[in-house]
């Protein structure tokens, strides 16, 4: 049973590693360091910013422990084959202390606009250089993002 368990998990780890991988990674025009300019982060059809979160979309109250379940459920499942709980980075960097980093809007645009953000955010364009692979959209609903950003507030 125990040996069954662990090679689903190592399955289900390798299969969200390979997704992770594809796709092809695009290189900002930006030099390190610098700001991109006016047209780089001008909205176009690839950028388009109108589902972007700004700090008024969020309220961030006392941790609701249902949300932090339930974005733990989602981490175990989407992201720990990338991003552990700890400092350390895995392929993408880790978790905690996030939140003491980032605002919650740019976590929440990391999470649901990821492709956005690393056409056009500078931080998101240094961690994308310094990975080296870009992160997968995972195709989660703005309540699952939230949910996630709760599990996150708790590390």
């Amino acid at each position: 049973m125990i040996a069954k368990k662990t090679i689903t998990i190592a399955t289900l780890t390798l299969l969200a590693g390979l997704a992770a991988c594809g796709g092809e990674e695009k290189k900002p025009s930006t030099p390190p360091g610098a700001m991109p300019s006016a047209a780089e982060t001008a909205p176009t059809e690839s950028k388009d910013l109108s589902g972007m979160f700004t700090a008024a979309d969020i309220t961030l109250g006392d941790i609701d422990p249902a949300m932090v379940e339930k974005g733990k459920a989602i981490y175990d499942v989407k992201c720990q084959a990338c991003h552990s709980t700890g400092p350390n980075r895995i392929v993408g960097p880790g978790w905690k202390g996030l939140t003491e980093r980032r605002k919650p809007e740019w976590i929440m645009n990391m999470i649901l606009n990821v492709d956005v953000m690393l056409a056009s955010d500078p931080e998101a364009q240094k961690s994308l250089e310094e990975c080296l692979v870009r992160m997968p959209n995972q195709g989660l609903t703005k309540e699952e993002g939230r949910e996630v950003l709760e599990f996150q507030r708790t590390l």
